[in-house]
């Protein structure tokens, strides 16, 4: 019921091809590479490749405790956790998809927002214009006139810089984890569906449990 709530509800009903779903598998297996490897990441609960909502796959993240403020290291991280997905689409698969739209639309509002609003960046803790949901690099800040076109410029600078260090360093990750990467897609592959008692073993160099035996609702008593 909690993954229902928290994933969506599977569609099994979805057909997906071979290559699709091994796809999905390396996408899932960078997300969950990453961020079991990059400091101050929430540990990853369940990985899956069963279609949940709109998403072909999903990597599920759950803090140990509530969080009511986030420090620089931990946005970083989560910026690198999802470039996982495509960058391992381009390792493994040779190859880039759709998939990762929203990873970098996430992504890019996160780095906007340390730049902007956080004050985590050199800009400094100037706030950079107001929260106006915009989705792409400075453009938040282009209507406001007190903003000069070189501090635009500076800001969408900035950006960039965040997002091309945090995406180097989940390529790294991934490449120098070439071998989870591929246990980890071949366990999602067989099984659907990981949960981190089976992702440790596969950071650990294991091979992974088998998974636990589904309990089905208990069943009424015949009248």
């Amino acid at each position: 019921a909690k993954d229902k709530i928290m994933m969506g509800a599977e569609r099994r009903s979805m057909v997906m091809s071979e290559e699709e779903k091994r796809n999905t598998a390396y996408h899932e297996s960078g997300h969950t590479v990453v961020a079991k490897l990059v400091p101050k990441s929430d540990p990853v609960h369940k990985v899956t490749i069963i279609p949940r909502g709109r998403a072909l796959g999903l990597t599920m993240q759950l803090p140990v405790e509530d969080r009511y403020a986030y420090d620089r290291e931990y946005l970083t991280s989560r910026i690198a956790v999802l470039f996982g997905g495509r960058i391992a689409e381009e390792l493994f698969m040779n190859q880039m998809t759709t998939g990762a739209s929203n990873d970098f639309e996430r992504a890019t509002a996160m780095a906007r927002d340390m730049v902007t609003r956080y004050g985590m960046s050199d800009m400094g803790v100037m706030v950079y214009g107001e929260n106006e949901g915009e989705v792409f690099l400075g453009r938040s800040v282009t209507q406001h006139k007190n903003v000069s076109e070189a501090t635009m410029q500076k800001v969408d600078l900035e950006i960039r810089r965040i997002i091309d260090q945090q995406y180097a360093l989940a390529r790294k990750l991934l490449e120098e984890n070439r071998d989870k990467v591929e246990a980890m897609t071949q366990a999602l592959l067989e099984w659907e569906t990981l949960d981190a008692e089976q992702i440790d073993d596969i950071m650990a160099g294991n091979p992974p449990r088998s998974p636990k035996p589904t309990q089905s609702a208990p069943r009424a008593p015949t009248p």
